[in-house]
């Protein structure tokens, strides 16, 4: 009746016979209605246009959102596809199981498909999956299900996951946490796309396996396997199937649905998994009745059987190698992030390091022997959450507490405590005057840290293994803290010369370790440059040699800017694997180390590496293989090597930082004594080469050197910038932890020296003009012999000679230059200063002279034409007569 009624309501509105036909047609075909429905079909047609221009343009601009979606997938590695949880394990050279990198509840173990029971694959696919062993990856039928079930806001009609893309949201996307809907689907679609991806690289059994590995399984139990022994104290190949369906009962909500704290849930979800197992076939009523039956809870361990790793803390070697295993693995492997992660903490990989055991015990003892510091002071880390009473949150910290002192108390304190026991009490009296009645603490970190502070790096230039790394003294209170060594950025002073000033301009710009410039205040913009030893006063032309043994403000300064300009001395910084560098670096400051962010001591490290090495880069390496949980190789570390200065330059650099470490004092007149910067580091029993740097205020101090064999630096200073006065340790304690971490490491080693390459030469030239030495003229330099032996590379010794030095006539009593009166005269040594200085150095102490003021035939004072040097001529060779007389 129904139908019948349906049918004739139908046929009133759609009446084709074939009189209703023509009448029609007749109706259509009048004059009157000809016209409407002309308009009528052309506004259709319009319309029809404009919904099918508006479809096809939602349906363009979806296709592309779909297609960005799925080129931002993430690649996978089909190794990666696997479960996680398994500790992974870092062992030294010398193969001694160092740290163990473990993320909480990596307990897991590993079944193979064989100790499945046939009743759990089963109870899992029916509940998970149940077109599992048929579709390719992802179910249709169960995306429309999923689909339907969020349009009607039914989420009892189940999902959309395969458990191909649940093994792929757990290994990839990190079990799928997206806290908005469009990262949701977005994540969704990409995981749709890999599992089509991965079922064709990989079979179902294997797929399997991995899943039934990786899943949580509530109470820290990670995989089937370890759940059997959790829950049931069984292998999972002797699980009933009444203890399966517990067990696939748990993975929808871990926490939900485990058998301990939620058993009512998984006690219906059980009984759930068994109606689906056998209307799917996979067992008999019997067999679920049974099961049914079965007083399975009353089996249950309330007890962790599973033996927990303990979570130690890592070394700072450790924390470095950490960052270095997540770049690797995701810029050389392809994996993203999250994976990396995963597999670094869970995937039980081993990792073969470079750490020398023996050379880190040296650098561990030295760095945290007291005696090595001759103050011992703490700073107070402190952070401090606190509720007050009306109810806002506030934050406080070792910033603040500073300026509760400066503000408040105002008893000018430096951050620096005398003992842990002074900052706790510090601390606590700052806690009472933050806390008021009614305010909660909601979050409290405190930790006494002992300073001056300290970090040490070492490495093998020739292969670029880092051997052992320090990141401060002290307790290491946590994983992955504060690490001096790699990743805090200080100023490095002048240990910066070297590689931004010195390093290119002999490298490619033609000048030579002779070349010198006119060391007086030197100004660019508005800032006027001075030398560390200003008390000394300004010492006049100064070579490359000088810049680098006495640490040379003025001449590395005007090296940069006269000679190389900032932007190739960045240019080289970074070749030298500075990669802290800004665009606000290429200034004159960047000469003396005067950077926006600072440099890493393990940059620097590795920067004076290449010079050790014969001007070739080698990036700093941690490690040397990377392991999967089967023993099968990831990655194998090969050295990443460039080129960055000719080995010539190398060698010349290094010449000159050896001079920096033994005794020398600078050319200069009586009374003036500006030494070498780094004999205190100096070593006894092998050649050695380096270079110190102090920043401003003395908040930094560097040595950064190399023998044959290594390359080590050493940073030291506080953690929040006080200066390092004579009070609070002085600027020298770090180069005495260098030569005693330097000459306990090369005991028992054979010195070879640093290697001459074959296209080095030697050239005596005049150390204050950089040019060939004037016989005669040169030696005779009023402060003693100005000519020295030079090494340079084979084509860039002078062909010139000096101009610097002048002979001239001067009157013997006066030394001034004679008049028609002087009764006697004698030739002397003078020197050119530049044109247009008048400062006052060393060597304007020895320039033109006046007219003689004794025998000037008039009066003793000097003439109107004193100055005037236009009647004195350069005379290359002087005879020594017997009226010759030099200063």
């Amino acid at each position: 009746m129904q139908k019948s009624s349906l049918l004739r309501k139908a046929g009133k509105y759609m009446n084709y016979g074939r009189k209703t036909t023509d009448k029609r047609l007749k109706q259509s075909y009048s004059k009157s209605k000809r016209y409407a429905n002309k308009f009528i079909l052309s506004l259709g047609e319009m319309i029809f246009m404009l919904l099918l221009t508006i479809v096809v343009m939602a349906a363009g601009a979806g296709a592309g959102v779909f297609m960005g979606i799925i080129h931002n997938t993430p690649r996978i590695n089909i190794d990666s596809i696997v479960p996680l949880g398994f500790a992974t394990n870092v062992y030294d050279s010398a193969g001694n199981l160092t740290d163990t990198l473990i993320m909480a509840g990596s307990n897991r173990e590993e079944a193979v498909y064989d100790e499945l029971p046939a009743d759990l694959v089963n109870a899992f696919v029916s509940i998970e999956d149940e077109r599992f062993w048929k579709h390719k990856g992802i179910d249709t039928r169960s995306i429309i299900r999923a689909i339907v079930g969020l349009v009607t806001n039914k989420s009892s009609l189940g999902g959309g996951s395969t458990i191909t893309q649940q093994l792929i949201k757990n290994n990839v996307f990190n079990g799928g946490r997206e806290k908005s809907k469009g990262a949701k689907i977005e994540r969704k679609l990409q995981e749709q796309y890999l599992a089509l991806e991965l079922e064709k690289n990989m079979d179902k059994k294997t797929i399997m396996t991995n899943y039934l590995n990786t899943i949580n399984l509530g109470n820290n139990t990670l995989g089937v396997k370890v759940a059997a022994r959790r829950y049931f104290n069984k292998e999972v190949k002797d699980l009933t199937l009444s203890e399966c369906t517990v067990i696939a009962g748990i993975t929808k909500n871990p926490s939900k649905f485990n058998p301990i704290s939620g058993r009512e849930n998984n006690e219906k979800r059980r009984k759930i998994i068994l109606q689906y197992m056998y209307d799917q076939g996979y067992i008999s009523k019997e067999q679920q009745e049974e099961a049914l039956n079965d007083n399975v809870y009353d089996r249950i361990q309330n007890v962790d059987l599973v033996a927990r790793q303990s979570i130690n803390t890592y070394s700072y070697f450790t924390d470095e190698l950490v960052e270095q295993l997540q770049e690797t693995l995701v810029s050389k492997l392809g994996y993203s992030n999250t994976q990396a992660h995963n597999l670094i903490y869970g995937g039980g990989l081993t990792i073969k390091t470079t750490q020398d055991p023996n050379l880190q015990a040296i650098v561990d003892e030295e760095v945290n022997n007291q005696e090595n510091y001759p103050v011992t002071k703490f700073s107070a880390d402190l952070r401090l959450s606190i509720k007050h009473a009306d109810g806002e949150t506030r934050h406080y910290s070792t910033e603040t507490l500073r300026s509760y002192h400066k503000d408040v108390l105002k008893d000018g304190f430096d951050g620096l405590y005398p003992s842990e026991e002074a900052a706790r009490a510090d601390v606590d009296s700052y806690k009472a005057y933050l806390v008021k009645e009614g305010d909660e603490v909601i979050a409290e970190k405190f930790n006494a840290v002992l300073e001056p502070q300290l970090s040490f790096v070492l490495i093998e230039q020739s292969t670029g293994y880092v051997k052992a790394l320090s990141g401060g003294r002290g307790k290491k209170t946590g994983s992955l803290t504060l690490n001096r060594a790699s990743n805090i950025y200080r100023q490095p002073g002048s240990s910066f010369k070297v590689l931004v000033s010195f390093a290119p301009a002999i490298d490619a710009c033609g000048k030579t370790l002779g070349s010198v410039y006119y060391d007086e205040p030197y100004t660019v913009g508005t800032k006027t440059f001075q030398n560390w030893y200003s008390s000394q006063g300004f010492l006049g032309y100064s070579s490359i040699r000088d810049g680098i043994i006495y640490s040379m403000n003025i001449v590395a300064v005007r090296t940069l800017m006269e000679t190389v300009t900032p932007s190739l001395g960045v240019e080289y910084a970074r070749k030298f694997g500075i990669s802290s560098l800004t665009d606000t670096d290429f200034n004159a400051a960047t000469a003396l180390g005067g950077l926006t962010k600072g440099v890493s001591n393990l940059d620097m490290s590795a920067a004076y590496a290449t010079i050790a090495n014969g001007g070739l880069y080698t990036k700093p390496i941690m490690f040397t293989e990377i392991l999967d949980h089967n023993g099968k190789i990831l990655y194998k570390s090969d050295p990443e090597t460039r080129r960055v200065i000719k080995e010539s330059t190398a060698f010349l650099l290094t010449d000159a930082m050896a001079g920096s470490m033994v005794g020398n004092k600078k050319f200069a007149r009586g009374g003036v004594s500006v030494n070498s910067t780094s004999t205190r580091a100096h070593l006894d029993n092998m050649s050695c080469a380096g270079k110190s740097g102090t920043t401003t205020s003395n908040r930094d101090i560097w040595f950064v050197g190399f023998t044959p064999y290594y390359t080590a630096g050493v940073w030291g200073g506080f953690d929040q910038n006080q200066e390092l006065s004579s009070a609070n340790g002085g600027t020298s304690y770090h180069k005495d932890i260098w030569k005693k971490i330097m000459t306990r490491v090369h005991e028992g080693k054979e010195d070879p020296g640093f290697t001459k390459p074959a296209d080095i030469e030697e050239v005596t030239i005049c150390r204050k003009s950089g040019k060939l030495a004037i016989p005669g003229v040169c030696e005779y330099d009023p402060r003693g012999n100005a000519t020295y032996t030079e090494y340079f590379a084979r084509g860039t010794a002078p062909s010139e000679t000096c101009d610097h030095h002048v002979s001239i006539e001067v009157c013997a009593d006066s030394r001034q230059r004679p008049t028609q009166y002087c009764p006697r005269i004698v030739s002397r040594v003078i020197i050119k200063t530049p044109e247009g200085s008048k400062s006052q150095t060393d060597d304007s102490y020895f320039s033109w002279p006046g007219k003689c003021s004794i025998h000037s035939g008039v009066s003793s004072t000097p003439g109107p034409d004193d100055g005037d040097n236009s009647n004195i001529t350069v005379a290359p060779t002087i005879p020594k007569g017997p009226g010759y007389q030099s200063n």
